[in-house]
């Protein structure tokens, strides 16, 4: 029988916060959904996190994940972005808690640097290899880039957590060498 995940990944945003679903049947990622939630539209500030509030819990209820994957805020030099940031954040996260939901949290660099080997990608690039990696045709793509940056949170939880050596713990090469003898080759 083969074993399904479901990762919920979100970029918090209190204009625009994206989402990606990534099922995972066996070792194999496939595309369930992502989109956006346009905030712009709300004055209230405290609308727009009831508003975030009410989507990631419409999310967990509709996909049922297991995990939560999110952005981290990074640090910028405006204190007040940054903060609004921080409470969209906090907001995505009680829904999960509220759902018993295990969160993992990864910095912008993390993740970028997961999906493209690259920390300082563009969001396009980002965009562009996860478009090659989970075989999304062109018209499921949206022109909001935050939707595969949230798509791109689940996919790093991926990465982490489906990665077989990082299964294993090694004290150093050699280690590795002697629990792995089928897989190197000794001169």
């Amino acid at each position: 029988m083969i074993k399904e995940r479901i990762i919920l990944g979100i970029d918090p945003g209190t204009i625009i916060m994206g989402y990606g679903v990534l099922q995972i049947l066996g070792n194999r990622p496939k595309l369930m959904a992502m989109g956006v939630l346009q905030l712009d539209k709300y004055e209230d500030y405290y609308l727009r996190l009831r508003k975030i509030y009410e989507r990631v819990t419409g999310l967990i209820d509709e996909y049922l994940p297991d995990e939560l994957a999110i952005e981290a805020p990074f640090f910028g030099k405006n204190v007040q972005s940054m903060l609004k940031l921080g409470r969209a954040q906090g907001v995505a996260m009680s829904a999960a808690l509220n759902r018993d939901m295990p969160i993992f949290e990864y910095a912008p660099l993390k993740i970028k640097m997961s999906i493209t080997g690259n920390g300082k990608a563009s969001k396009e690039q980002v965009a562009g290899m996860l478009q090659r990696f989970l075989h999304i045709a062109d018209e499921q793509m949206l022109p909001q880039l935050d939707a595969t940056d949230g798509l791109a949170a689940a996919v790093c939880h991926y990465f982490q957590t489906n990665n077989p050596v990082s299964e294993k713990k090694y004290s150093g090469w050699k280690d590795f060498i002697n629990k792995n003898p089928g897989k190197v080759k000794k001169s």
